[in-house]
């Protein structure tokens, strides 16, 4: 283990993980106006209908494959019967569609920022910044299951770069864990943590402000306005002020 293991695997996760938290909470606390994923769906619908669901469920599935994989221990998983081979089929097939729905979005995403005038006009630098760094997180993950999971006899990230990320969160970090991990798998870490450290300067910060609160929102009670209510008209309940045009009212008066 040398000095540069210690950069990689151990001190620039820690200073990613930290601007990550303290980004996030200083960006709410002084810009709560521009938390927002800056839609341009004003701007072209067309590209965006296909390409943003294409990418966002793709994404979802990529996120659910990375939790079970990195952050379940293979123990608990095998209590519940999921086996090496189970596992194995559906992280490289499973995976493989949540790539290329993942991909085809994100292609479709940059072509219409690319190609789209008024969209390319919206495109700030930290957009760039971020497409790249999150288009090479998902090039080079791609790449290493390609390589070493479909083509290849097969890797076992479970035992390297899982353990790792669990000895990180439980601050007793191992970066010799991560010393005979192949290429891809390491710069698609490395990639990933770069992209974890620029988040809370991206619109990417509109992932922590979905609209959960809409399931569980009171009724919105709407009232007619309008003086001719038609034959199949719910009749008013007790209780309810009928609501008049203001013209009515002022008639009503006289």
């Amino acid at each position: 283990m040398n000095p540069l293991d210690i950069l990689l695997w151990v001190a620039f996760p820690y200073a990613a993980a930290g601007v990550f938290i303290v980004g996030h909470l200083l960006r709410y606390r002084f810009d709560q106006f521009g938390w927002t994923s800056r839609s341009s769906q004003t701007y072209e619908n067309k590209w965006l209908r296909w390409g943003s669901p294409m990418f966002h469920y793709g994404i979802l599935m990529v996120f659910g494959g990375h939790i079970v994989g990195l952050f379940i221990p293979k123990p608990w998983l095998e209590f519940f019967g999921v086996t090496e081979h189970i596992y194995h089929l559906g992280a490289t097939w499973l995976g493989s569609v949540a790539a290329v729905l993942t991909i085809a979005g994100l292609v479709i995403l940059l072509i219409r920022r690319r190609l789209v005038a008024r969209v390319k006009l919206v495109t700030t630098v930290m957009d760039k910044v971020m497409y790249l760094f999150l288009a090479g997180t998902i090039a080079f993950g791609t790449t290493a299951t390609v390589l070493y999971q479909v083509l290849g006899a097969g890797y076992d990230y479970r035992g390297s770069i899982s353990p790792w990320i669990r000895s990180l969160y439980g601050f007793q970090p191992d970066p010799s864990l991560m010393s005979d991990v192949p290429f891809f798998f390491q710069l698609h870490v490395l990639c990933a943590t770069s992209l974890f450290l620029l988040w809370p300067f991206t619109r990417l910060v509109h992932v922590f402000s979905a609209p959960l609160g809409y399931f569980v929102r009171p009724y919105i009670v709407y009232r007619s306005r309008d003086g001719h209510r038609g034959a199949g008209a719910v009749k008013a309940r007790r209780g309810w002020e009928k609501s008049e045009l203001p013209r009515e009212k002022a008639g009503s008066r006289r």
